[in-house]
């Protein structure tokens, strides 16, 4: 397909259709309500269903509905709305469904702000629900990157039979940029063996249950599960990482300012590196392997509290100065980012 010009939110709703999606229930929440009005009147185009549901509780659980019965099914929200999925979400973890979810953040804390925001970390990569349980998580970092990251959450939910998240955010949404869309695939609602289907008098029903109380070993079922994940779906781009001597963290709207943050920097003589992290979960440890010369990481994302600081210790072994930078309201801005790091580089005499 040639590019076409294409707000974020939409290009994110055209290639959810392309992935084979036909099942859509969610409720309208800004800043991700274009997904939901385009897919409105898209998705009769395609043979699909769509549903504006009374609630956000609803619309996550006639996706659990729709999942369950082989569709590739897609909800979306920002926010409180985002809040109020967490239940739902947790249900299709303990029944071993394959389902999509966005988050278009937005600022927290409550109600919030309809602009930007990247508050949503914690949430998004610790299992915002009850229970016991990890979502895959994937970060768009542009327009492109919104539509290309639709086919792989939905190819990634169906081969762990899992909730796979996309943790977009406001400025990604509303931006235009020039974007492909895949060809479109038709998706099997009858592929897999495990979905509800009708059957005949006699025969045995297929049923979807909580597998704590079918499967003989959950515990470790799940636990290698994760553990597949961590080892498999590692996902990131580095940027000028293996001689910097201070390596930025960043990821979505946040990784495209420190990207030339990275660039400003070197022209100045100053190393710079950047680890964009593309799954919030997994966290992308093995990215950290090539930060052969680095003597201090900076996280740099849209909240106040440096919620990515804690994955990069961990990632890191707890062996350097790590610290944050950023603002609850503004998209960090280049300057600061680099006399940010160059200040942790002094401070410590590192």
């Amino acid at each position: 397909m040639a590019k076409v010009l294409l707000k974020g939110n939409e290009a994110l709703a055209e290639a959810a259709l392309a992935a084979g999606c036909r099942f859509y229930s969610g409720y309208p929440i800004t800043p991700q309500t274009e997904i939901l009005e385009y897919l409105s009147w898209r998705m009769e185009d395609v043979g699909g269903v769509f549903i504006q549901a009374e609630s956000e509780l609803a619309g996550i659980n006639m996706v659990l509905g729709a999942a369950a019965a082989g569709a590739r099914a897609l909800t979306t929200s920002s926010g409180p709305g985002f809040s109020l999925k967490q239940e739902g979400i947790s249900y299709l973890v303990a029944a071993d469904l394959p389902a999509v979810i966005v988050d278009v953040m937005r600022i927290g804390s409550g109600l919030g702000d309809i602009a930007q925001g990247q508050g949503d970390y914690w949430q998004l990569t610790r299992g915002g629900g009850h229970g016991d349980y990890h979502t895959l998580v994937l970060a768009p970092a542009s327009v492109q990157e919104n539509a290309n990251m639709m086919a792989e959450a939905f190819d990634l939910a169906e081969k762990y039979r899992h909730p796979v998240l996309i943790a977009s955010d406001a400025a990604i949404g509303q931006m235009i940029e020039a974007v492909e869309i895949s060809e479109f695939v038709e998706h099997d609602i009858n592929k897999f063996d495990w979905t509800i289907k009708g059957c005949k008098k006699g025969c045995e029903q297929r049923k979807i249950q909580n597998v704590y109380y079918t499967h003989p070993d959950y515990e470790g079922y799940l636990s290698s599960k994760y553990a597949q994940m961590e080892e498999e779906e590692q996902r990131y781009e580095n940027i000028q990482v293996e001689d910097a001597e201070v390596v930025l963290v960043a990821y979505g709207i946040s990784s495209r300012v420190s990207r030339e943050a990275v660039e400003i920097a070197r022209a100045q003589g100053f190393k710079l590196g950047l680890i964009r992290p593309i799954t919030l979960w997994p966290f992308p440890k093995k990215a950290f392997e090539e930060a052969k010369e680095a003597k201090a990481f900076l996280t740099v994302e849209m909240n106040i509290l440096g919620q990515m600081v804690d994955d990069v210790k961990l990632a890191t072994e707890g062996k350097y100065p790590v610290d944050h930078y950023g603002s609850i309201f503004e998209i960090p801005e280049t300057d600061g980012i680099i006399a940010k790091a160059k200040e942790m580089l002094k401070k410590g005499e590192i």
